[in-house]
């Protein structure tokens, strides 16, 4: 469906902040931190429009609004539009150049590939070797931190979903070389409509292939993490 420039303006405004805040966004709060040109009255009014159309939802304890699934679908697919540039933090290739130095053993490669992957991201990061039947999970620490994992329900979905995800892996149908990102109830995973995937084939040492993922929030930082995703995919497609 389409919508309008200022719209997807606002739209935008509210998944980013959102993303970062972890809070429903209001039309106060748009108004005061950017100059949008219109009155808190248009902006209230473009916020229920995008509401109505299915963009953005409103907890029934707050003013402000929270992107939906198609909200997020929105952000996403216009990011794969634009393109991405390289990981913007400059240590992603150190950290890759000492792996590849220090570790010639495809598996403490393949481990070592996920912690750099966890720590750049903040997410869970899983790497599946294929014909290994082998997953790695780094960043437990770091995702647990977000304010969403302080609701006990949430945290023991989080972990079924994991288990899920890894029995099920080897069925996903993905591209080399291609992220493919699963936003909430896109998950083809039963119960994860809280959450969001971003998973990819990839080339590893040795002539091996292996599935990595990222898996947090569906409030994760979705532009940072496929940056990420598709540095490190161009660095082993290097190998």
């Amino acid at each position: 469906m389409e919508i309008t420039e200022r719209q997807e303006e606002i739209l935008n405004r509210i998944v980013k902040d959102y993303i970062n805040l972890a809070e429903p966004i209001s039309s106060e709060f748009l108004e005061k931190k950017y100059n949008l040109g219109i009155s808190p009255a248009t902006i209230r009014n473009e916020m229920q429009r995008l509401t109505e159309t299915g963009f953005l939802n409103q907890p029934h304890t707050s003013a402000g609004r929270i992107p939906t699934d198609k909200g997020y679908r929105f952000f996403v697919d216009k990011l794969f539009e634009e393109g991405f540039s390289d990981f913007s933090d400059k240590r992603l290739i150190k950290e890759f150049e000492r792996i590849e130095k220090e570790f010639d053993d495809y598996f403490k490669f393949s481990q070592e590939i996920t912690k750099v992957l966890a720590s750049f991201s903040s997410d869970l990061a899983l790497t599946y070797l294929l014909g290994e039947d082998l997953v790695w999970r780094e960043g437990w620490d770091d995702v647990f931190l977000e304010p969403e994992f302080k609701s006990s329900n949430y945290l023991k979905n989080f972990l079924d979903i994991i288990y899920k995800f890894e029995e099920n892996i080897d069925k996903f149908e993905l591209e080399n070389s291609k992220i493919t990102v699963f936003i909430g109830g896109e998950n083809p995973i039963k119960n994860a409509k809280d959450f969001s995937l971003l998973v990819c084939q990839s080339k590893f040492p040795k002539d091996k292939r292996g599935t990595l993922a990222l898996l947090g929030p569906k409030r994760m930082p979705y532009k940072k993490n496929i940056s990420l995703l598709n540095s490190v995919l161009n660095l082993l497609e290097k190998i």
